[in-house]
């Protein structure tokens, strides 16, 4: 799939300090993904302090760039972290399936994933 992925990782935390290394955690990685993961487009971390799960949704240009977390050490190195706090975690990848206007109400519109970057008319307008 070249039009984008969603990854969606959960993270269901025992105890407040369990909740805290996860957001450390986080905050650590994200600048060496954008550095050495090709194709990440962002994160977005969804805290839910009550039940203390964290919600990570992060976005990539295609399915290569999921893999391409395989060239970031530290990555690979925090996977092994959340067991030893006792985190129960699941993740799920997503890809873009079409234009809304096409999956919900069948209109034939040209299909562009809002991860992917607009050309540019002719006149110079998106």
């Amino acid at each position: 799939m070249a039009d984008g992925q969603i990854v969606v990782t959960r993270f269901d935390c025992p105890t407040y300090r369990s909740l805290l290394a996860v957001l450390m955690l986080h905050a650590r990685l994200k600048i060496e993904v954008r550095r050495k993961a090709g194709g990440f487009v962002g994160v977005k971390l969804l805290i839910d302090f009550r039940r203390r799960t964290v919600l990570s949704i992060s976005l990539w240009k295609d399915l290569d760039s999921v893999y391409s977390m395989g060239q970031v050490p530290g990555h690979i190195e925090a996977t092994r972290i959340p067991r030893g706090f006792g985190i129960n975690t699941n993740c799920g990848v997503f890809c873009f399936v079409g234009d809304w206007r096409r999956v919900m109400f069948g209109s034939p519109v040209r299909q562009r994933s809002p991860l992917q970057f607009v050309e540019e008319r002719k006149d110079g307008s998106s």
